[in-house]
């Protein structure tokens, strides 16, 4: 077969696995990464395939965008509140790491030294990716999710660094320290500074650039450029680098972001990491030799339980010195240090002159990122619960029982309904049994309203939903009105700018609005807007999707002799911005052309003169009391 075809063939295969998973796990509490890694464990055992986890793959081609997504995603300020705690765990912490568990495998699992604080720089490296997930998935602080990624991100980036100088004190049979010290400071420094200058270069142009298709190649440069310049060019981290360039851009360019582009680029990062993720862990499961780890079973328990001991002193001891949080976080970020990838790709690359004792190190890595993924990977959700992260308050519970009973209520009248009109019961039961199970539905309907009506903030939620799985369907809409052909792609991306922006910018305000059910809005401003007929549709929409009520007042007149209107919008505190920005949006200006007659004729004859037209026109007052009436 064509080596081609065979490939394709194999990514077919993988991504079909990966989504037979996806789908199975939603059946099982278990977590999506840790089924991929039994998945691709199975298949080592009956496929005949040949799959190779090389470093480069790992490195080169999965870990940049997984990297740059985490870090895209990464608030700031979160992290910059948090980023006392998150170095002292991932700088001084990774070099205790790599020293106690260096220290204990050497004794343990007889490796010399050297060797053994190698093992013990790379398996510092840890991957979150199954307890965030289960983070999301459950509901957990945000800050303890922040602490979680932050530290992963960075002693990525920290371990690689220490694992390379390490691996050259060992093939050149000396270490000096001050050099060791410099030489981290600049290969580590030397990548953030290259990641901030690229990520702030692609953030100012795509500033300047409102396509969403270019903006979001701009930002697949970013991911794996910056890993290669620094990595390549520079010789300096490029995990660093994709570090900075993810934190500069992803708290930079969406502010120059059109709403379609920010959700394009969103979704895009989405799949993409969903894709490398996979292939990660399904890889991890496929190069598994269970045999082998058999064999070495006492110097992996070696190298488990260094892990543990040196991970508790970190969390238990470094953390306290860093921003306060509660005690149970730290039993969750102790229990989360789960390794993976990295720490495999770190173990792959080590050089042959290491001779056997590379073979055990490998073994040793495996060993324990199976045992991180499967140990600790799935008793993670029970930790969270067990240790009350996740609070449920009583009325979100009362409203979820109550609405389930409705459901299924509505459920078996929908099935007798179905029995009935296909014959398998008779006219006559169903016409006894109907008022009952009517009465019955209808009672439970309104036990859930009045749930709702006792915790707004449980209807704002469910508004939110509903309001943004409507807006997703007219955009559904909207694109199949384009595929026939009733709209043209001007107009599509004009109304589609106007879901997207509802979908990004306006749904809370509008939940707020529909919870208070008419009641009054709390606005310290009085917005007054002139906007022409043309224009009038578009403005209106823009501050509805965001929150905005106007109330509209027709005339006559002007040069124009066209009908304008005036817009009178309240607008509370701190939003007066955002309404502006909507009807700059929209209000567009443009030439209107009017006839006069032609200067020196006795006769008049008409000439057009073209009139620029202002798209709108805004007062603002300020509003010391107002009242309904």
């Amino acid at each position: 077969m064509n080596p081609l075809i065979e490939v394709e063939t194999l990514v077919l295969e993988l991504l079909l696995i990966v989504s037979i998973v996806a789908i199975a796990v939603r059946r099982f509490r278990i977590p999506y990464t840790v089924a991929l890694v039994l998945v691709g464990a199975a298949l080592s055992l009956r496929s005949s395939l040949d799959v190779q986890l090389t470093p480069d793959l790992i490195l080169f081609i999965f870990l940049p965008p997984l990297v740059f997504e985490a870090a895209f995603h990464l608030n700031l300020d979160e992290l910059r509140r948090n980023l006392p705690t998150i170095a002292l765990l991932a700088v001084p912490g990774v070099v205790f790491n790599m020293l106690v568990v260096g220290g204990l495998v050497a004794f343990g699992a007889q490796l010399p030294l050297s060797i053994a604080l190698v093992f013990g720089a790379l398996i510092a490296a840890t991957d979150p990716v199954a307890v965030v997930a289960i983070f999301r998935k459950l509901g957990a602080p945000k800050r303890l999710e922040v602490l979680l990624e932050g530290e992963s991100l960075l002693n990525d980036g920290t371990a690689i660094v220490i694992f390379n100088l390490a691996v050259a004190a060992v093939l050149g049979g000396a270490f000096n320290l001050l050099n060791g010290v410099l030489d981290f400071l600049i290969i580590g420094g030397g990548g953030l500074v290259v990641g901030m200058v690229l990520g702030w270069l692609i953030s100012r142009l795509m500033a300047n650039i409102d396509d969403h298709l270019v903006e979001t190649t701009l930002t697949t440069v970013l991911a794996f450029g910056s890993y290669l310049v620094a990595e390549e060019i520079f010789h300096v981290s490029g995990v660093l680098a994709v570090v900075a360039a993810g934190l500069v851009n992803g708290n930079i360019g969406p502010r120059g972001m059109s709403p379609t582009t920010r959700i394009v680029v969103f979704n895009f990062w989405e799949y993409v990491t969903f894709l490398a993720n996979s292939a990660v862990f399904l890889l991890i499961g496929w190069q598994l030799e269970l045999p082998v780890l058999l064999e070495n079973w006492r110097p992996i328990l070696w190298a488990i339980g260094a892990v543990l001991f040196s991970r508790a002193i970190v969390i238990y001891v470094f953390s306290r010195l860093g921003r306060a949080m509660p005690g149970r976080w730290r039993h969750v970020l102790f229990w989360g240090g789960l390794r993976g990838a990295i720490a495999l790709a770190l173990a792959l690359s080590l050089p042959h002159e290491m001779g056997e004792a590379r073979q055990l190190v490998t073994v040793m890595t495996f060993g324990v990122v199976l045992f991180t993924l499967l140990g600790q990977g799935m008793s993670m959700g029970w930790l969270v619960e067990r240790l009350g992260l996740i609070v449920r308050g009583d009325a979100q519970i009362e409203y979820e029982r109550r609405h389930a009973r409705a459901l299924a209520a509505r459920a078996a009248m929908e099935h007798l309904q179905r029995l009935k009109d296909d014959g398998l019961i008779s006219s006559y039961t169903w016409e006894k049994l109907r008022p009952v199970l009517k009465e019955r539905v209808e009672a439970l309907t309104a036990a859930v309203q009045e749930a709702l009506d006792q915790a707004p903030e449980l209807e704002a939620e469910e508004l939110v939903t509903a309001r943004r799985e409507a807006l997703r369907a007219q955009r559904s809409m909207l694109s199949n009105l384009r595929r026939d052909g009733v709209i043209s792609d001007r107009t599509y991306e004009e109304l589609v700018a106007e879901v997207d922006m509802a979908l990004d910018t306006g749904l809370d305000a509008w939940a707020e609005r529909a919870v208070a059910r008419g009641g009054l809005v709390h606005a310290n401003q009085l917005m007054a807007v002139v906007v022409q007929a043309q224009d009038l549709e578009s403005a209106t929409n823009a501050l509805a999707v965001r929150g905005f009520t106007a109330t509209r007042i027709q005339s006559r007149g002007g040069f124009l002799k066209q009908s304008n209107h005036l817009l009178l919008v309240g607008v509370p505190e701190g939003r007066l911005e955002e309404a502006v920005e909507a009807l700059r949006r929209t209000c567009r200006t443009r030439v209107e052309y009017l006839s006069t007659p032609m200067e020196g004729l006795n006769i008049p004859m008409p000439v057009p003169v073209p009139v620029e037209v202002k798209g709108a026109t805004v007062f603002v007052f300020k509003i010391d009391r107002h009242e309904v009436i």
